[in-house]
């Protein structure tokens, strides 16, 4: 697969917000998020990605020097248990059903080792669809899925 993911610095903030716009239209089909007076989204929170030490970490993908998507990841270091988890994940329509989501998550699954969850709301059946098929493959079928508060998560070892 021919695409580049790049950690995002400050040089690529503002692309990462400009595609959270194209982001939060896709999920406002199952979240029913509206526009604000301005006739654009209400800002995703990004502050925490460009400050050092908080455990969040932004991607950029391209393709042949295009913006095709994102990646946000979290590392969760609770009491009970230390995981990443996928914040956000998209990838551009126009560039769907090219392998590129798939081969971005394990790329991203393979630069944070370690336990992951990775969870989709319960109305949104495509990111499952999705997901599901993904962390398969990339496990060879090793991972759990459940059920709880309206998410399916999956659980796994990169």
């Amino acid at each position: 697969m021919d695409f580049d993911i790049i950690q995002v610095n400050q040089k690529h903030k503002e692309v990462l917000e400009n595609l959270m716009q194209f982001y939060i239209y896709d999920f406002s089909e199952f979240l029913q998020f509206d526009v604000e007076e301005d006739g654009q989204y209400s800002p995703y929170p990004l502050e925490e990605y460009f400050q050092e030490g908080n455990q969040r970490f932004a991607y950029i993908i391209k393709k042949e020097e295009k913006y095709v998507g994102f990646v946000l990841v979290h590392f969760i270091d609770s009491a009970e248990l230390r995981y990443y988890s996928i914040a956000e994940f998209f990838i551009l329509k126009k560039y769907r059903r090219e392998g590129i989501g798939r081969s971005a998550a394990a790329h991203i699954f393979n630069i944070h080792k370690g336990l992951w969850q990775v969870h989709q709301i319960e109305s949104n059946r495509p990111a499952q669809i999705f997901w599901n098929s993904v962390i398969n493959e990339y496990t060879k079928g090793q991972f759990e899925e459940r059920i709880e508060n309206g998410k399916r998560i999956q659980t796994f070892t990169s």
